[in-house]
């Protein structure tokens, strides 16, 4: 059986490791698309809307986003964690500005960071490859990948790795953490109806 090492104390190993296990649970007993009619329509409101003031807030990731053969936007993720944390958020992705199917980003955490933090983060595609890569599903990023934030009236530099941009725009709380990487994503077509 595994036991904390003599510099950590019994209580904060226990407690590590209950956030370890609950955040796991969460997140296994998530799915891709909202259960609800209702639900999935409020997702679609709510990405339209968070991608609607992103656009409006930069030209420069307006013209970005109507050069991309495709977007997924998660309006909201949340994010927390005491040395041991995750986040999770569930998303629309957009081919040719129309919305085709429903997305998740799931990352588990572990290292320096205190707190929580609730932001939206949009996926720009740079070409149809790296799009139709995303939609295979059970896509990573690498531990590297990072995000550009998006600020009211500035300019967006955008960065691409592996045919992705990774855009965020902070809602409420704070984190010290900004990294994007070990996010890992999962897609489902919407179905026909």
């Amino acid at each position: 059986m595994f036991t904390p090492n003599k510099g950590i104390p019994k209580t904060r190993f226990a407690f590590g490791l209950l956030i370890s296990v609950a955040t796991i649970a969460l997140l296994a007993a998530c799915s891709t698309a909202p259960r609800t009619a209702e639900d999935r329509s409020e997702l679609l409101q709510e990405a339209n809307s968070a991608l609607s003031e992103a656009r409006s807030g930069s030209a420069t990731f307006d013209e970005i986003i109507r050069n991309a053969p495709g977007y997924a936007v998660f309006p909201t993720v949340g994010k927390g964690g005491a040395g041991v944390g995750g986040a999770y958020g569930r998303g629309i992705v957009y081919k040719n500005d129309a919305p085709i199917g429903y997305t998740d980003l799931s990352q588990a955490t572990i290292g320096a960071q205190i707190g929580g933090q609730t932001y939206t983060q949009i996926l720009v595609f740079e070409t149809e490859q790296a799009l139709e890569r995303f939609r295979q599903g059970n896509y990573e990023f690498g531990a590297q990948a990072t995000a550009v934030a998006l600020q009211s009236g500035r300019g967006t530099n955008a960065k691409f790795r592996d045919g992705i941009a990774v855009f965020t725009m902070a809602e409420r709380g704070m984190m010290v953490e900004a990294a994007v990487g070990g996010q890992k994503f999962s897609y489902e077509e919407f179905a026909s109806r």
